[in-house]
């Protein structure tokens, strides 16, 4: 039985330099900057826990007990490291009622949907472009084998890089940049409908009447 060929049989840094290279320009190319740089920065975002919303559905709560005993305004004073709910608390303060609260927590999500589709959609168009890139390598190193009829020591080069190109672009879509996209969009996903549910806290939090515990009643 013939032994496995050799890792180093594998590697070609020619195919690699066109999968990889045109892949890359290829992204640069097609996205936009700032979609470019959340996509890099979602990778931080990877190992860490999905979005919860029960930690923060209990600091909503917390702060319908200082509504309730002191009024809205006192909330001014309260520490929120969440945007939406420090930018729903600020609407509150200066008199949003529930229906504008629900409205621009609306809006916060669904821009940041938008920018997570951004980040998600660099990784899926990488993915598409690498199988392209292989088969330009693949195509390039034919045209080279030919060229070379008559040396056969180029033939045999030329042949690995066509190969190893459709190789090196079907691993990296599938294996890498594939994956990345994926769990990216599910994590949007996740974190768009765990928000909806500060929505109607919220918005219970923009009706309370001061030293009552009710809640306003909202106009139609």
């Amino acid at each position: 039985m013939n032994a496995l060929p050799a890792l180093g049989t594998f590697l070609d840094p020619l195919a690699l330099a066109i999968v990889g290279g045109g892949t890359l320009a290829g992204t640069l190319l097609r996205s936009a900057s700032g979609d470019l740089a959340r996509g890099a920065a979602a990778l931080g975002v990877l190992p860490r826990r999905r979005f919860d919303a029960e930690p923060l559905l209990a600091q909503v709560s917390a702060l319908g007990r200082i509504a309730r005993r002191h009024g809205v305004i006192a909330l001014d004073r309260s520490k929120i490291e969440d945007p939406d709910i420090a930018a729903a608390v600020a609407a509150i303060v200066d008199g949003a009622g529930p229906r504008e609260v629900e409205t621009l927590l609306e809006q916060r999500r669904c821009a940041r949907v938008e920018r997570q589709r951004g980040a998600w959609e660099v990784w899926s168009g990488a993915a598409e472009l690498a199988p392209a890139m292989g088969m330009v390598g693949t195509l390039l190193g034919l045209v080279g084998m030919f060229a070379a009829m008559k040396d056969p020591q180029a033939i045999g080069g030329a042949m690995a890089v066509a190969l190893l190109a459709t190789l090196y672009g079907a691993l990296l879509a599938n294996l890498v940049l594939l994956p990345v996209a994926v769990r990216l969009k599910r994590r949007a996903r996740h974190e768009a409908q765990e928000r909806l549910r500060l929505q109607p806290a919220l918005a219970a939090l923009a009706g309370i009447e001061p030293g009552t515990g009710r809640i306003k009643e909202i106009a139609a």
